[in-house]
């Protein structure tokens, strides 16, 4: 059976984890018989949206491990904690939270910088050579951490066509390949699949579906590894 890691933002579209992206995460796993943990940085959220209005909450302060607990049904661990030997592969569903407190791109695109617990799990598994599913927005994250504008040696992702933030992700030295909200990308150089879901204007179904075929891509390469 497989054992993997899911990273969480928040609970809520707008401030934290897409609720649709992380729970259809989560059955595609259990249908394939893995074994999910989760994890969340234990730091403020960068703000809170009243999700009803769509609008600010003016005063308002959440803590992202927190708010992520109610996705998790309150087991969850902070970030700081994640240890990539324990895990066969690691996920991150999209929402705002990941571009607002998993890093920064909402409101510096190219030039984000990422949560170091973040920097620090994804990159422990690149160097483990295990698998790192993303879906949405979350794949900007590889790409600022793998991109060559920072020094590494690119990537290949997807975050759905053509947009301002597929320009912000080629601009970080990551390439980026149009894909429709059913299909994924699979980098295996870099052991990296991603997926659009909700960057695409598609129904919940068509998105439980293109994750399924993230989360089944990246199961075979924890599985079998990178390729020679």
């Amino acid at each position: 059976m497989a054992k993997v890691a899911m990273v969480l933002s928040g609970c809520g579209v707008n401030d934290g984890s897409e609720i649709h992206e992380a729970v259809s995460m989560l059955l595609h796993l259990s249908r394939a018989g893995a074994m999910c943990e989760f994890f969340a940085p234990d730091i403020d959220q960068t703000d809170v949206i009243d999700h009803r209005r769509g609008k600010p909450a003016p005063g308002e302060q959440r803590n992202v491990l927190t708010e992520s607990a109610r996705i998790a049904r309150g087991k969850i661990a902070p970030l700081s904690e994640l240890n990539a030997d324990a895990y066969d592969a690691l996920f991150f569903p999209g929402g705002f939270g990941a571009a607002k407190n998993l890093c920064d791109f909402a409101s510096k695109g190219a030039d984000c910088s990422v949560n170091p617990d973040v920097e620090k799990a994804v990159r422990a598994f690149r160097k483990a050579e295990k698998p790192i599913g993303m879906c949405c927005i979350a794949p900007v994250i590889a790409a600022k951490l793998f991109g060559k504008a920072a020094g590494g040696d690119g990537c290949s992702l997807t975050v759905g066509g053509r947009t301002d933030a597929s320009a912000a992700v080629e601009k970080m030295g990551a390439a980026h390949v149009e894909k429709p909200v059913g299909e994924a990308v699979v980098d295996e150089k870099n052991l990296l699949v991603t997926t659009p879901a909700y960057m695409c204007d598609a129904k919940v179904h068509e998105v439980y579906d293109g994750i399924g075929a993230m989360v089944s891509k990246t199961l075979e390469l924890a599985r079998t590894g990178a390729p020679a």
